[in-house]
């Protein structure tokens, strides 16, 4: 897969998993294990994405 596909499925897996962690912040609060568990997914695709942008720049 090109380096920009990978990016365009990282940004789209990025947004839902916003969109679910918000979703689930308003029902459940901040601090609830369920949120806590989906931020920390928000953060391995942002680190994803992330590795992916600077491969771009030194490549």
């Amino acid at each position: 897969m090109q380096t920009l596909g990978k990016k365009n499925v990282t940004l789209k897996q990025i947004n839902s998993k916003k969109r679910e962690m918000y979703k689930k912040a308003k029902c459940l609060g901040m601090v609830h294990p369920l949120v806590v568990a989906c931020s920390q997914e928000l953060d391995v695709l942002l680190n994803q994405y992330q590795g992916i942008h600077q491969y771009d720049h030194v490549g």
